[in-house]
């Protein structure tokens, strides 16, 4: 494992709804966000559809679409 990444988390709960869910959108900073408030938040979070921004650290993190 490359240094500065962190392996997928065992729980996904939403940091915005709060729901535990089988997925979500997540920064090794701690924080998660599931699609739906990802949807709805999305003109916050990205500028381009490819990557987004951690609202709690900034860090730039990619939807794996590239």
């Amino acid at each position: 494992m490359a240094a500065g990444h962190r392996k997928k988390p065992e729980k996904f709960i939403c940091c915005v709804c709060g729901r535990e869910l089988p997925f979500c959108w997540w920064c090794p900073c701690g924080f998660m966000i599931c699609s739906e408030c990802m949807e709805e938040n999305l003109w916050g979070m990205t500028c381009n559809g490819i990557t987004w921004t951690c609202p709690d650290c900034g860090r730039i993190r990619g939807f794996g679409n590239d």
